[in-house]
């Protein structure tokens, strides 16, 4: 299961960063958002930056204390909080910027597919998200 992006759609509104930090911190925090909108103006073009789930993984195989495992049923690289050393390797090894260090918890954040129910996907108002299973399929196709 991964993600899928339709840049075009996406509207700015920022509903995918506010429940994102929402089920992940209880509080809409979006610097604390595993998804994160880029605007080059206030009315758009947006890009959508979250992680792409890499098959290779490259944060996870620069991780020296092999804390960004592969959780099999999601098929999310997840970082385990309690193993995570706040290095920043995993960060300068992401080729998208979809990882970053949040200093005040000092652990690295990435997107894990909200342990497979995705709220940016499942929020998103325009449909600019939605999950991609292996089987090349939507869980509504």
């Amino acid at each position: 299961m991964h993600l899928e992006i339709n840049a075009e759609k996406c509207t700015g509104c920022r509903i995918c960063e506010n429940f994102c930090s929402f089920h992940h911190e209880g509080a809409v925090w979006p610097e604390r958002s595993r998804i994160t909108i880029v605007a080059q103006t206030d009315e758009g073009p947006f890009t959508i930056n979250v992680c792409r789930q890499c098959e290779d993984a490259p944060c996870a195989a620069a991780c020296p204390v092999e804390a960004i495992t592969l959780n099999e049923y999601t098929g999310a690289w997840v970082v385990d909080i309690e193993e995570c050393i706040a290095c920043g390797a995993c960060v300068g090894a992401c080729p998208y910027g979809a990882i970053f260090l949040d200093e005040e918890l000092g652990v690295a954040l990435k997107c894990d597919l909200c342990s497979g129910e995705p709220e940016c996907a499942a929020l998103c108002p325009t449909g600019a998200i939605w999950v991609r299973t292996t089987n090349g399929r939507t869980p509504a196709d």
